[in-house]
């Protein structure tokens, strides 16, 4: 399966949900996905440091072995093109794929490998939260479901979710990014 190759590859990480829907064959995940894995450590043919570059706060609905479902959050938009190739043999034609992006100052849409991401801009706050808000999934609805059903609530919505987003191409896009600037965080006083 899937996931369990993930798993067993060391490209699941900070794991909150890994495990089967009520659908049998329907698996869900939430956690951050490795998009570039760290450097192994000197003398080492299996013990790396820890990933360059992170899917933050990824969901994930996995069926018949294909990825159906991507979220998430990505520091920069070029970190798209490294999901996407390095996934691409395992992403469904039809993947339902709604990613943030701290470095886009608007909405848009691109296609990759014949996927359509769509492309939210990112300030701060729960990804995970974002996304309910985003597709107007009520707190109701999630109440008394498992951890994996309600990732794949969340699928349910995005399958029908169309924003009113210009689709551009992947350069325009890059072309569009912005400068993020973060203000430092400043303990007790």
């Amino acid at each position: 399966m899937l996931l369990e190759t993930y798993q067993a590859k060391g490209l699941l990480t900070v794991t909150l949900v890994n495990g089967v829907t009520s659908k049998a064959g329907v698996y869900a995940y939430r956690g951050d996905l490795v998009l570039k894995e760290g450097t192994l450590r000197e003398g080492s043919t299996t013990d790396r440091r820890p990933p360059e570059a992170l899917f933050i706060h990824a969901a994930l609905i996995v069926e018949n072995d294909k990825i159906q479902f991507i979220n998430g959050l990505l520091p920069t938009l070029k970190l798209l093109s490294v999901f996407v190739e390095k996934y691409k043999d395992d992403i469904a034609p039809d993947c339902s794929a709604i990613v943030y992006v701290e470095n886009i100052a608007k909405g848009m849409q691109v296609e990759l490998a014949g996927v359509i991401y769509k492309l939210l801009p990112f300030k701060e706050g729960l990804v995970w939260n974002e996304l309910l808000e985003e597709l107007y999934i009520e707190k109701s609805e999630l109440k008394n479901q498992s951890a994996e059903d309600k990732v794949a609530i969340a699928y349910a919505a995005a399958k029908t979710y169309n924003p009113k987003m210009p689709v551009v191409t992947f350069a325009d896009a890059e072309a569009a990014t912005i400068v993020v600037v973060k203000q430092a965080a400043v303990g007790a006083i």
